[in-house]
């Protein structure tokens, strides 16, 4: 009995030192889709015109954005200081992607207790965002188009859709990057 216990305990010790000795599992790595996100890396200034409707009065919205990786490179997170036709307010973004949906994600928080989340699609120059939310006990469409004029402009729409009715653009504008103020994975950048 004795012979048979001290086997058992031999056999798994071996075992366990086996099972230790094996290469530990590696780190995920970020999907190369991500990389296609670092066009909005660095400081950004927009500009746009708001049309009236859900979201107020109209008029003009002005931002400063500030988008950075994440350490490990998975998140892309931006800081926005914004005044609107409603006052001032800031923002918070993070972007990412979902290999396993083939979909770039974006979730959003302002000062104004908004929360969006809307998932992307990218075709060349031009981005498309998609949203579904609930406004007023209705359900609403959202569709933000980007395009990308150069590696330093973009310009956007954004569109919305009430249940059972057609699409009706509630902001059109344009954002510039700030020279100077890029940060890519790993680098330093200068401060605001």
């Amino acid at each position: 009995m004795k012979q048979a216990f001290a086997a058992v305990c031999i056999v798994t010790l071996s075992l366990s030192a086996v099972i230790c000795a094996q290469t530990p599992p590696q780190a995920p790595k970020p999907a190369p889709e991500l990389q296609r996100l670092n066009y909005f890396v660095g400081s950004w200034t927009t500009e746009a015109d708001m049309k009236p409707g859900p979201f107020g009065p109209g008029g003009k919205y002005i931002s400063k954005d500030h988008a950075e990786w994440m350490p490990g490179g998975f998140f892309l997170t931006s800081h926005s200081n914004m005044k609107t036709p409603m006052g001032p307010g800031t923002e918070l973004a993070v972007m990412g992607y979902k290999p396993d949906d083939k979909i770039y994600t974006y979730d959003a928080y302002n000062s104004m207790g908004e929360a969006d989340h809307s998932t992307g699609t990218v075709s060349g120059d031009t981005w498309t965002w998609t949203s579904d939310e609930k406004m007023g006990g209705k359900m609403i469409k959202g569709r933000f188009i980007i395009k990308e004029l150069s590696p330093t402009a973009y310009s956007f729409k954004f569109d919305m859709q009430p249940e059972g009715e057609g699409w009706s653009t509630v902001m059109e504008g344009k954002s510039t990057k700030i020279a100077g103020k890029e940060k890519k994975e790993g680098k330093k950048e200068d401060k605001d």
